[in-house]
């Protein structure tokens, strides 16, 4: 079994953070960010068996509202960035669980986060999947809040960015993988020029992916292990909000609201997207999906679920050789980022309140 290296990041602590404000304007980059779901494909181009959901909703989806005017972090934000470094994931070819392909976007997503001047933190952890252990990492950075402050509550911003292991398949997941890791490093960027009202917490998990078939026990890996460590430290509770990215890149982007994740959240983020003019990327519809999410919302933590899992006609792009470059859009990013760039300060207000 290949174990990866740590590289030279630093191990992480949850209490630790970077100590230097990290405010600086970074020129050029590229980004893209994660996220979350798996299943074993079926023959040919179909998607195989989904992971346990709701019925759909038949409500119609909100069509765009009168835009509002954009905050000036939400102005930064550029989908072609976030694009860019979907592309730099997807020509490393498939990036299963022991990979070379893992690790060099591993080390790709750390070196775009020290180019932000963002410390990024490995977290080494040894996972038990059906296939015997494997090492796995998260990667976690922390933006510290206007005020320079890095501690208490933080808002946590997530993805994933393994792809699934699929013998004799090119599974290069430009959607499912590539595009969460690719739109929370833009993510990063904007934030470290435009700090939220409170510490944000940019989080990359390792091993969303089912090994072999989706279950509780395989599956969402690096989720698992990040709350299992954060309820032995005594820090979970210091999360006051978790935003997941998952399939958040399709060129015909429609989110759907997602059934297991907290009501409140889930209002702010889909007004905001009414408001701002993005309606038709957010529908009203709603199904249930299981994603990284789930381990931090069966915990207590509020979470919520921004995927698209609608791909290609009847889904059939998702965990498919289909899952490629050509299928996203640069405008889907932005929509994606200005919403929960806009959504910021809304939940910061809200936890204040609490």
């Amino acid at each position: 079994m290949r174990r990866k290296r740590s590289g030279d990041s630093r191990r992480f602590s949850w209490r630790r953070t970077p100590a230097a404000a990290v405010l600086a304007r970074v020129a050029g980059s590229v980004g893209v960010a994660l996220i979350l779901l798996g299943a074993v494909p079926g023959p040919g181009p179909g998607p195989g068996p989904a992971h346990p959901q709701a019925q759909l909703s038949t409500e119609p989806g909100a069509e765009s509202g009168t835009q509002h005017e954009l905050g000036m972090a939400a102005r930064a934000f550029d989908g072609e960035r976030a694009l860019a470094h979907a592309k730099a994931m997807v020509d490393m070819g498939p990036r299963p669980l022991g990979s070379a392909a893992l690790e060099e976007n591993r080390v790709y997503i750390e070196e775009a986060l020290r180019s932000y001047r963002l410390l990024p933190a490995r977290d080494p952890f040894t996972a038990a999947t059906p296939i015997g252990e494997v090492e796995m990492a998260n990667i976690i950075t922390t933006v510290p809040a206007a005020n320079g402050e890095t501690e208490g509550q933080v808002i946590v911003l997530s993805g994933h960015f393994d792809t699934k292991l699929f013998e004799g398949v090119d599974f290069v997941g430009a959607n499912d993988g590539a595009s969460s890791a690719g739109i929370l490093l833009e993510l990063a960027r904007v934030l470290a020029e435009h700090p939220a009202s409170m510490p944000v917490r940019i989080v990359f998990f390792d091993g969303e992916e089912a090994v072999v078939q989706w279950t509780a026990e395989d599956s969402t890996y690096g989720s698992r292990h990040m709350v299992a460590e954060l309820q032995a430290g005594g820090t979970l509770g210091e999360i006051g909000a978790l935003i997941l990215l998952d399939m958040i890149g399709d060129a015909d982007l429609g989110i759907e609201r997602e059934g297991n994740s907290s009501p409140w959240l889930t209002e702010i983020i889909w007004n905001t997207a009414a408001e701002i003019g993005h309606g038709r990327e957010f529908p009203n519809a709603m199904r249930a999906i299981e994603d990284d999410h789930i381990p931090f919302v069966r915990a207590g933590v509020a979470a919520v679920d921004l995927i698209d899992f609608d791909y290609g006609r009847s889904n059939r792009y998702w965990h498919s050789p289909f899952d490629t470059f050509d299928k996203l859009s640069a405008s889907s990013l932005e929509a994606v980022g200005e919403t929960v760039l806009t959504s910021l300060p809304k939940i910061a207000a809200r936890l204040a309140s609490q």
